[in-house]
């Protein structure tokens, strides 16, 4: 072989190799996560079993932390219409004011979510008493719900999403409930700025399941007084009133030409003091709305939430036939929370998507009942925005 070929050839092969490196590159470029996951120890349970919190940042201004205790949402960072991001969620700056008294913030409920009249239901003739912690009657799954529970936690990464795998087997007769039943909720952050939860339960015997996420949002975030001024829209026709135990009546009652009328966006202050006689024995918002749905178990875009002082947007799709509209009325300032912030009077509220409370009581309601070889699913979608 002639030097000048030798040379040729060893000129083809550098550019072979500098393209083969190029694609390689670009290749690892496509399939790194636009995710910036992370995670650090936070603190621990009497038991000494250590907590962890999970950090999830997409890039587009979301930041989303969640711990494994509790499932709790601990932190949601979302830009206003200037892109200044804030924290729009209630909670705590450590582990230990988590495990005091509080309002479920930010935490996974169940096994039913809501209330229970009397603590007690039927199912297949046999009487079950369940905790009794909220008066007579028995609230978001009991003394140690899915709210107080250590979850298996587990980090998924998906092509454009990532997000925290939560599961926990809830034995039979914990908290009063029959079957044993296997939970899995997932969390999944996505770069539109999304935060999609799917729950998931399968049972060995006869039970009720009611699932939802307890996360108390103020969009206009810390500084703000309340939620007043933030406008919502429910699309619902029908409420479901509630005697003075916030039990309901059995009924539902028509929203036209009430307080509870958000067909259309309105602010949340503009009928809270209204002299109607459910609002005075909510003390404020504290209802089942009944959806209008496109159909059984679909996922409907169903409820907005405009804050118009930072212009942010909270858009919400739920496969749940109801919501639970709660307008912090229990929130009272004797709560101090991150930053050293007290959280007084209505500063925040809540949008627990569910079937409606008390259907284990109430068979006109639609059923809550899960049988074995059935599985429990559910999908919640939190979609924040802004407006100009």
């Amino acid at each position: 072989m002639s030097k000048q070929i030798f040379l040729t050839v060893l000129v083809i092969l550098a550019i072979y190799a500098c393209e083969s490196n190029k694609k390689k590159e670009t290749m690892q470029t496509e399939n790194e996560s636009p995710f910036a996951i992370s995670s650090k120890a936070f603190g621990s349970l009497p038991s000494g079993q250590a907590v962890t919190e999970y950090t999830f940042a997409n890039g587009n201004g979301m930041e989303v932390k969640i711990m494994d205790f509790g499932g709790i949402i601990t932190s949601l960072k979302v830009p206003d219409r200037h892109g200044n991001v804030g924290d729009v969620v209630l909670g705590f700056d450590n582990l230990q004011d988590y495990l005091k008294e509080h309002p479920y913030f930010g935490a996974l409920i169940g096994r039913y979510g809501n209330r229970i009249a009397k603590g007690k239901f039927t199912l297949d003739g046999k009487e079950y008493d369940l905790a009794v912690n909220n008066g007579e009657n028995h609230l978001h799954g009991g003394l140690k719900g899915f709210d107080k529970v250590m979850w298996t936690a587990e980090i998924v990464e998906g092509e454009l999403t990532a997000g925290l795998k939560l599961n926990y087997l809830s034995k039979d007769m914990e908290e009063g409930y029959p079957g044993n039943l296997d939970v899995e909720v997932v969390y999944t952050i996505s770069e539109n700025n999304e935060i999609k939860v799917d729950y998931k339960a399968t049972t060995d015997k006869t039970t009720v399941v009611n699932l939802t996420q307890h996360t108390y949002f103020n969009l206009e975030g810390k500084g703000s007084e309340n939620i007043l001024n933030h406008e919502i829209m429910i699309k619902s026709s029908d409420f479901i009133p509630v005697d003075a135990g916030l039990i309901p009546t059995g009924e539902l009652m028509p929203v036209a030409g009430t307080p509870f009328d958000f067909s259309k966006l309105t602010k949340v202050g503009e009928g809270i003091n209204d002299d109607n006689a459910q609002i005075k024995i909510g003390g404020g918002y504290d209802h089942c709305w009944v959806l209008n749905k496109s159909g059984e178990n679909t996922l409907d875009w169903v409820i907005k939430v405009v804050d118009p002082s930072s212009g942010r947007v909270m858009e919400m799709a739920t496969t749940e036939p109801g919501v639970q509209f709660y307008s912090g009325n229990f929130l009272d300032g004797t709560l101090t929370g991150k930053d050293n912030i007290t959280y007084p009077h209505r500063y925040a509220m809540c949008f627990e998507t569910e079937h409606y409370p008390d259907s284990p009581n109430q068979p006109q309601f639609l059923s809550t009942v899960l049988h074995p070889g059935e599985e429990y699913k559910s999908t919640t979608i939190f979609k924040f925005s802004t407006i100009e």
